[in-house]
C-alpha cells in the first residue's frame, strides 16, 4: 500500500495557521451557551396554552377481532414458515403453480412453504389440506403457521397461512399476486370455513 506524504511547507501558504482566523475555545463556548439560551427561550413560544398530545382514539376493535397471542408448539418452525410466506408476497398467481419461479396458486404456496422450510409434505389441493389429520382450531385461538380455509356453502375453495395478528398470506386469484390480508376483512370473514394446525 502506498503512503501519502504531505509537504507542510508547500501547504502553509494556502492554509495559514493564524490565530486570528480560528475562534478561540472560550469564544466557541460563549456561542454555544447563547444558542442554548435562545432555544430554551423559544421553546416557551406557542400561544400561551400548554401543548398536550391527543388522547389515543377509541379502539374500533370488536371483541371478536381481539385475538389472544397463541404460542405455536414449535415457535422456531412456525417462525420459519411465517417468514418464508411473507417473503413470497408479490409473487405472481398461477393456477397449478407451486414454485416462486412458476408462480403459485393457493395450495401450491402452502405446500411449497412447508416443504421448503421444514421438509413437511402436505396434500396438494385446498380440499385435501382441509381434510388432513389435526385439530380444528377456533378462530380466536389461531397460532402462527396454522392453515386457514375459505369457501362457500361448506365447500373449501381456498387456503392461506396464518401469520399472526389476524393476518394471513395467500395466493388469491388469476391476475393477482401472493399477498397479506386480514381475516376480519368482509370478503374473507364471510367465507372463512375453519383452520387446521399442522405444527404440533
Amino acid at each position: 500500500m502506498a503512503t501519502v506524504t504531505i509537504d507542510r511547507r508547500k501547504t502553509a501558504g494556502h492554509y495559514p495557521r493564524s490565530q486570528a482566523s480560528a475562534p478561540s475555545a472560550a469564544r466557541r463556548l460563549g456561542w454555544a451557551a447563547a444558542l442554548a439560551c435562545a432555544l430554551v427561550g423559544l421553546s416557551g413560544c406557542g400561544g400561551g396554552e400548554a401543548v398536550r398530545e391527543r388522547p389515543p382514539a377509541a379502539s374500533t376493535t370488536r371483541p371478536s377481532e381481539a385475538r389472544p397471542l397463541v404460542r405455536p408448539a414449535d415457535p422456531a418452525a412456525a417462525n420459519a414458515v411465517v417468514i418464508r410466506a411473507i417473503g413470497l408476497v408479490g409473487t405472481p398467481y398461477r393456477y397449478g403453480g407451486n414454485t416462486p419461479d412458476s408462480g403459485f396458486d393457493c395450495s401450491g404456496l402452502v405446500t411449497y412453504v412447508f416443504r421448503d422450510m421444514l421438509d413437511v409434505r402436505l396434500p396438494r389441493t385446498s380440499r385435501e389440506l382441509a381434510a388432513i389429520q389435526g385439530p380444528r382450531i377456533d378462530p380466536n385461538r389461531l397460532a402462527a403457521a396454522d392453515l386457514v380455509f375459505f369457501g362457500q356453502k361448506g365447500a373449501v375453495e381456498h387456503v392461506g397461512i396464518y401469520v399472526g395478528e389476524g393476518r394471513f398470506v395467500h395466493a388469491p386469484r388469476t391476475g393477482g399476486t401472493v399477498r397479506l390480508d386480514r381475516l376480519d376483512g368482509p370478503y374473507w370473514r364471510e367465507r372463512y370455513t375453519g383452520a387446521k394446525r399442522v405444527l404440533m
